[in-house]
């Protein structure tokens, strides 16, 4: 019962260590919202999405999704607009000092879609997973399949909460917003760069 659990972990902390646009997101929200309890709902969405993408990887169910060419040409073009989008927002916005508390309210509603987007609407990784999670879960069978997964969520979880945290030690450290600007640029380049990424990779399939 121990070896499907190091597998998972093992698996689950190759996946989501990279500089993806989903860690960059959720680090920037730590350092961004006033409050802790602000970034929760991302943090909660973020880790909810990965618990759907992940079950449904062990399951079975993406690689039938995956397997039809309009389904990934669908796929793929909403997250290349996403990404767009949602690079030009990010690289637009302005630290917490320069921000009055009606629009942190309405950034904090936008916040639980784009965590939602940046999982769902992410070809890339969704691709990782059912590539990665779902394929090695093939080799196990019942409790050790259920450990397996579990564990992989777990790994998800622990690692969204912390890297908001850390984002949010970084925030409280940096009072002049310089460095959350330039982390912004930051962010909003890796977003253009993932959906050039995107196209490229289906193009050359």
């Amino acid at each position: 019962m121990f070896e499907p659990f190091i597998h998972g972990f093992i698996l689950a902390i190759g996946l989501i260590l990279p500089l993806g646009v989903q860690n960059v997101f959720i680090f920037n929200q730590g350092a961004l919202q006033p409050r802790y309890m602000n970034v929760l709902p991302v943090v909660i969405t973020a880790s909810l999405c990965d618990t759907l993408l992940i079950s449904i990887s062990v399951l079975g169910v993406s690689l039938l999704i995956l397997s039809s060419f309009w389904m990934k040409v669908i796929l793929i073009t909403g997250g290349v607009i996403f990404l767009v989008y949602m690079g030009w927002t990010t690289w637009n916005s302005k630290p917490n000092s320069q921000r009055n508390s009606e629009e942190i309210k309405f950034s904090l509603k936008k916040q639980v879609l784009f965590a939602a987007s940046v999982s769902l609407l992410n070809p890339h990784a969704i691709m990782d997973t059912v590539g990665v999670i779902g394929t090695s879960s093939l080799q196990y069978q019942g409790e050790e399949k259920i450990i397996f997964t579990v564990t992989c969520i777990m790994v998800s979880w622990i690692w969204f909460i912390g890297l908001s945290m850390v984002g949010r030690i970084i925030g409280k450290i940096d009072k002049s917003g310089n460095f959350l600007s330039i982390l912004n640029k930051i962010s909003a380049l890796i977003m253009w760069a993932a959906a050039v990424y995107l196209v490229f990779s289906f193009i050359n399939k």
